[in-house]
């Protein structure tokens, strides 16, 4: 995998928005920079939900364009974005899938990877998921990792290595408070609690709505741009 420097918060959004964009609205792709800033700043599927302003977004639109991560196309008015991550850390659509949520949501599991990557990409199992983690995780460029088990889950979880905020194996490992061997927790005090379907439900209509609604302003946005090619007022 070609490997550039690590990124900002800001620039990972970025990319995590062109990733997610190009494979959930297609028609949308490449992204007009206003458009782009909606995506960032989207309250669904987003930790954390961010509020950057145009200046933020283009400038790190000019760092990554240096380090060759997006490119720019014109139309007849209006700039438009798009990544070119598929070559530089040679993705394919599982681990685009994976890249593109890790990205924009910080630490899951494997489960929460595929449950959250429908839209994307349909794994028929978390094996499946697993399987395409390690293969991120593999050599010294890898793209990813898995974070020490926390006390009391069940499941381990994996974050990308891009950020510029130190190793988290080694953040999330100082987090997490080691079980004490005198005093060990029985198991019903340490199981997560089950969220009932209802709960997951409500959930899923939330980002729903979310997405509905930053799609919208995508769409006017692409109007926008349209009218002004067109030279309609």
């Amino acid at each position: 995998m070609s490997r550039t420097r690590k990124l900002d918060p800001t620039e990972i959004r970025v990319l995590g928005a062109l990733l997610e964009k190009e494979q959930t609205t297609p028609e949308q792709y490449p992204m007009t920079a206003n458009a782009l800033i909606a995506a960032c700043n989207q309250k669904s599927n987003r930790d954390p939900v961010m509020s950057l302003t145009e200046t933020d977004v283009v400038e790190a639109l000019d760092r990554l364009r240096e380090d060759v991560l997006v490119w720019r196309t014109m139309g007849a008015r209006t700039e438009r974005w798009q990544h070119s991550l598929d070559r530089r850390w040679e993705l394919n659509r599982k681990t685009k899938a994976i890249m593109t949520l890790l990205l924009l949501r910080g630490p899951q599991t494997a489960g929460e990877l595929r449950s959250r990557s429908e839209r994307m990409h349909a794994f028929a199992s978390v094996d499946e998921v697993d399987e395409a983690l390690r293969s991120l995780a593999e050599g010294f460029d890898a793209l990813v990792c898995e974070l020490p088990r926390q006390p009391g889950k069940r499941e381990t979880r994996w974050m990308h290595l891009e950020s510029t905020e130190g190793d988290p194996r080694e953040t999330y490992a100082e987090a997490s408070p080691a079980p004490s061997a005198a005093a060990p927790v029985p198991p019903k005090a340490t199981a997560t609690p089950r969220r009932s379907p209802y709960d997951e439900r409500l959930e899923r209509l939330e980002e729903n709505v979310e997405e509905l609604r930053s799609t919208v302003e995508e769409l006017t946005e692409q109007v926008r741009s349209l009218r002004e090619d067109l030279g309609v007022a």
